[in-house]
């Protein structure tokens, strides 16, 4: 009678000789190629190379071994058909019970810094997926292994059952196609970044779970957490976790957003988020300064918050953090003594980021039913801007650096958006209004007094001169807002009345 026959050719070395020894316990011929052969050679395994079974060699570097009848139709064959049966008899074909197939590293390739472009295109696996894909579609008869994370479920159900469950040999069958499609994802996003296409016909990402979540927005919500295969380092998704339970679908959002704000800032900063909105923002000579500025920019909101810091936390910035309920602290790193008030809280979660990694961009996604936007980050500052000043006043110094500080917010908070600034915090936030007159109350409410002699910045223009009628009964002597309204003249008419100088920058931060 035949033996049962394997296919095993990996990248990925990892426990394949265990499995190798326990298919050949379990009465398999094995077959592969290469590298793999070799090792399993080594471990005195039995072992036919595919040029035994093909009757050719490996040729073109190795680029043609498997792409062969004597392969893909012992992958192919249905196993209860006879025309199938027949064909594989006339043509002294074996069938394939059994493929063990992980792909070159195509990823881990690309990756390194030094890479070249034959060394990226050397390493798209062609013999592996087709392998692949091949069982994959056969698997009411194939069983194919492309995770070493299944060979003792394979195996235990070879050992008890002699074979594979249909159940069991579709799941992994599933998984190929999901794994294949993602590798051929990454070649397809290289190779449109290589040819420099922005807007592709298709668009094809792929993402791999980070974590299954308890939940998303709301309880009754399921929820999951994927990461980008060569994301940015700076990302919540390879945040290395210190300390605290689990993160949740709403801190993960929220997280992202303070990291967003943050990395504006090159002085010590400390951004307060509370609902993907900024509740707090300051600056100063060190990140305890900082944070006694964002906190004291709205005590109250960031109650249950977060807070990120663009500067290692200190003892001094814990003792004053373990005095308030927050739900995480993110930071570039943390001091022991830090780290030793800050653990004593059982749930906080402390986060690191690398901030090195800061400034690296990428594609905005986001879903609608049914389909996708993708837009560049809003990476614009008044470094890019050409900014020019309407009024009879020019903005003093002071007010120059309150300016810079609430352009530097505005465009993280949802639209409406208004945010009113002291030199170097906020002291007043307007979020997502649905009028800009509405969302300048609320944070000229907020600021109160304080708004004496402050500034303002909006994310879009005024369409009318109320908010800068507002502005001004409230005490805000200068005004930083992009411009274009067909009824500028108006708003420049009122801040010369009451003597506000006042910024356009031509460019919107429209953010929903």
């Amino acid at each position: 009678m035949t033996k049962k026959r394997a296919l095993i050719s990996v990248s990925d070395k990892n426990g394949i000789t265990e499995f190798a020894k326990n298919l050949v316990d379990l009465g398999f011929e094995l077959v592969s190629t290469g590298g793999t052969k070799k090792a399993l050679q080594d471990q005195g395994i039995p072992v036919l190379s595919v040029s035994d079974v093909t009757g050719f060699p490996e040729i073109l570097e190795g680029r043609v071994k498997t792409l062969n009848p004597f392969i893909h139709g012992g992958l192919l064959a249905k196993h209860d058909d006879e025309q199938h049966q027949k064909q594989l008899s006339e043509h002294q074909i074996q069938p394939i019970q059994l493929v063990c197939v992980n792909l070159y590293p195509f990823q881990q390739t690309i990756e390194k810094p030094d890479v070249t472009v034959a060394d990226a295109i050397e390493n798209i696996d062609i013999g592996g997926p087709t392998m692949l894909r091949a069982s994959a579609k056969n698997h009411q008869y194939v069983t194919v292994v492309v995770d070493p994370a299944d060979y003792q479920t394979v195996l235990s159900e070879l050992k008890s059952d002699g074979e594979t469950s249909l159940e069991t040999r579709r799941k992994l069958a599933a998984k190929v196609f999901r794994h294949t499609a993602a590798y051929d994802a990454l070649i397809a996003g290289y190779m449109t970044d290589l040819a420099q296409e922005e807007a592709p016909e298709k668009l094809t990402v792929t993402y791999e779970l980070k974590q299954t979540l308890r939940y998303g927005e709301n309880p009754h919500q399921k929820a999951a957490f994927y990461k980008k295969p060569l994301g940015s380092s700076f990302s919540i998704a390879n945040a290395v976790q210190l300390h605290g339970k689990e993160l949740s679908y709403n801190n993960i959002n929220d997280a992202d957003a303070a990291l967003q704000i943050v990395k504006e800032f090159s002085e010590p900063a400390a951004v307060a988020v509370k609902h993907m909105n900024p509740c707090g923002v300051g600056t100063g000579k060190t990140g305890y300064e900082a944070f006694t500025k964002a906190f004291a920019a709205d005590p109250v909101s960031i109650f249950g918050g977060i807070i990120a810091f663009n500067r290692e936390v200190d003892g001094e910035s814990a003792n004053k953090l373990h005095e308030i309920f927050l739900e995480i602290i993110i930071a570039p790193s943390y001091s022991e003594e830090a780290l030793a008030i800050l653990t004593g809280k059982k749930n906080l979660r402390l986060l690191t980021i690398p901030f090195e990694q800061a400034k690296k961009a990428e594609m905005k996604m986001t879903s609608i039913e049914g389909g996708l936007l993708v837009q560049e980050q809003d990476r614009f500052t008044l470094e890019d801007a050409t900014i020019t000043i309407p009024t009879k006043r020019q903005p003093t110094d002071v007010e120059w650096e309150s300016l810079k500080l609430g352009w530097k917010v505005v465009k993280h908070v949802k639209s409406n958006a208004i945010v009113v600034t002291s030199e170097d915090m906020t002291i007043g936030i307007g979020a997502g209004q649905m009028n800009r007159v509405g969302a300048a109350e609320i944070a000229l409410k907020q600021a109160g007094k304080k708004a004496v002699g402050a500034s303002l910045a909006s994310d879009a223009f005024f369409p009318m001169d109320d908010t800068v009628e507002a502005a001004a009964k409230a005490g805000i002597t200068a005004i930083i807002q992009p411009g274009g309204s067909i009824k500028d003249v108006d708003s420049i008419k009122k801040a010369d009345e009451y003597g506000i100088a006042m910024v356009f920058t031509g460019v919107r931060h429209f953010k929903h």
